[in-house]
């Protein structure tokens, strides 16, 4: 079985947001699919996925703290003209990146007890964010 779909995610402010939740409810398939793999792929560049921490919405904001120090506000950036906060941007996606594939098991995605799926929102006003979801299984 092969399914693949483009969802659009809604708008968010810059930070790490879980969307796993916002992920399975547009994918009633994945309840039919007994072993197979997902793989999530966003498609910008000024945007990231990341899985880690579902509970403690701590990690969420020293992840914004962590990113933010790393690359905001270089004096070298060259590319300027979309806002200063977009060349910080681009060097988080990168760093982070635009894929995830996961193992499904059991029509459930097979994460770990403590793993969330993370859309890291890297400029002040993104707007929506389309990923395109393939899921093979049977």
């Amino acid at each position: 079985m092969w399914v693949q779909k483009e969802i659009n995610l809604k708008p968010r402010k810059r930070g790490f947001h879980l969307i796993t939740e916002e992920i399975l409810l547009n994918l009633p398939e994945i309840n039919k699919v007994k072993t197979g793999l997902i793989n999530i792929f966003l498609k910008h560049t000024s945007a990231s996925l990341s899985l880690n921490e579902n509970a403690d919405p701590d990690v969420r904001v020293d992840m914004e703290n962590f990113f933010s120090d790393l690359a905001d506000n270089k004096k070298y950036y060259v590319h300027t003209s979309e806002g200063s906060d977009d060349m910080p941007a681009h060097i988080k996606s990168s760093l982070l990146g635009n894929s995830l594939t996961i193992p499904i098991t059991n029509g459930r995605l097979n994460l770990g007890i403590w793993q969330g799926i993370y859309l890291c929102e890297h400029r002040n006003n993104g707007g929506s964010r389309k990923i395109t979801i393939t899921i093979h299984g049977e």
